[in-house]
């Protein structure tokens, strides 16, 4: 399997471009081929539990589980100790004079090989228009976008991580974006996304799970169960995204944005069937729809300085979303059939990267969630605590081929109900082999 994946991988040649960008160099008979590795030491003061509890605080996703959801691919965090982290295979270049592609490859440090981006880019529509079609990462936001590689710190901050999932929206379906003829930048698009890998929004029950579930024999009114839920299909998930840049001259450079993914099928299923003896909640199966608005914001200055000494760049996102659920089928209480659950979890993050000296530079981020973090019944409403952590890192690159980082952060979650204060110390190494293509801004 894994070889007939990296030869399918080999044999669609791919281009690692953003849209309105197209590739300078590989060709349908030879590509850019490159290969990330990327090393971990990891440490924490939570028993080596830090980054998973990061990734799964207290709100509306995590409070009562959802390991009944389909939400696909995730970065989960490092164990303690050494760790090689998913090594990156791209592969790129143009197909004819009009189209641009791009396959992404990841390995893990057990041998396992999974497609995480392929997708086609047309290079020569008329009226400033792009079209994407496959599996790729959506525009949603500024940092959805970007691979681990390409982050300035080695961890997914606390507001995508919790809202919408470790490596945010990735998945198949198809973007049209616009660049508009304006004498300032503005690119405005749109998604149709299958939200088969979307992340924690757009999520769905698999008819095998409902199944066995109704099968188990603490579940008297299993072919309820099997009535209630629906079947879905895609595409699930749209979104919308426009980004304005005003004229600030050579060395200085600003980017807004906003964003707003929808799905309107979003189902989730919950407890357990023997949930008197277990103390979980009893089985219940939520239908409705979710959505996530976004804003972003990114400075960039360019020092005339060598190897990046002197540049400065500000970044932050603020995130909103809200799943505004009905009950579909309850074990314990066929009387909430039809009940609303409204859930409600904001999240943001800043953050600023400064060259300290010529291949030097020292980063500093403040993430959080759970500003909002609430779910609405029918006359109350309940809340959890917010979450947040500090983090600050260093980072040296020999080449633009190479990086070392020392990272640390102070992490005030709230976990299981209570809050819980820790430690984390990342030593990472990244090395890029061979061509690799250019980073958008």
């Amino acid at each position: 399997m894994r070889r007939t994946l990296i030869a399918a991988a080999a044999a669609l040649i791919a281009s690692p471009v953003q849209a309105g960008e197209t590739v300078t160099a590989g060709t349908a008979f030879n590509p850019e081929i490159s290969v990330i590795f990327d090393g971990v030491y990891y440490r924490d003061s939570a028993d080596g539990n830090g980054a998973e509890r990061a990734g799964q605080v207290d709100g509306i996703h995590a409070a009562h589980g959802h390991d009944h959801a389909h939400e696909g691919h995730d970065h989960g965090g490092p164990p303690q100790g050494f760790s090689l982290r998913e090594t990156e295979i791209a592969l790129s270049g143009s197909i004819g004079p009009y189209f641009d592609g791009f396959t992404y490859l990841t390995v893990s440090e057990g041998g396992g090989v999974e497609l995480e981006e392929a997708y086609l880019s047309t290079r020569r529509l008329p009226a400033g228009l792009t079209v994407k079609a496959g599996r790729f990462l959506s525009d949603f936001g500024y940092h959805n976008v970007k691979h681990p590689h390409q982050w300035d710190f080695v961890d997914q901050n606390l507001a995508y991580g919790n809202l919408l999932g470790g490596h945010g929206i990735m998945d198949t379906g198809v973007q049209l974006a616009w660049l508009t003829p304006l004498p300032t930048y503005l690119r405005v698009g749109v998604e149709a996304l299958q939200a088969e890998n979307a992340g924690k929004i757009g999520q769905t029950v698999e008819e095998e799970t409902v199944h066995e579930t109704a099968d188990n024999t603490k579940l008297t009114d299993g072919e309820a169960l099997e009535g209630a839920w629906k079947e879905t299909f895609g595409p699930r998930l749209y979104t919308a995204f426009a980004e304005w840049s005003p004229d600030l001259g050579f060395d200085h450079a600003l980017q807004l944005g906003t964003s707003l993914a929808y799905a309107p099928d979003h189902q989730e299923l919950h407890g357990d069937p023997d949930f008197q003896s277990s103390g979980e909640p009893p089985v219940h199966l939520l239908d409705g729809d979710a959505w996530t608005a976004g804003l972003e914001a990114v400075y960039k200055y360019d020092h005339p300085a060598d190897y990046g000494a002197g540049d400065l760049t500000l970044q932050a996102e603020y995130l909103y979303q809200v799943k505004d659920l009905d009950i579909a089928y309850h074990q314990a209480d066929s009387a909430l059939v039809g009940d609303k659950r409204e859930f409600t979890q904001d999240g943001a993050y800043l953050q600023g990267v400064y060259g300290l000296a010529p291949r030097w530079e020292a980063g500093l981020r403040y993430d959080v969630t759970g500003l909002t973090n609430e779910k609405a019944v029918p006359g109350s409403t309940s809340e959890w605590d917010a979450s947040d952590r500090m983090t600050a890192a260093v980072t040296f690159r020999p080449s633009e081929f190479s990086q070392l980082r020392l990272q640390a952060a102070r992490a005030d979650l709230a976990y299981g109900g209570e809050n819980q204060s820790f430690n984390q110390l990342y030593l990472q190494y990244e090395a890029s082999l061979g061509s690799h293509g250019a980073h958008s801004f």
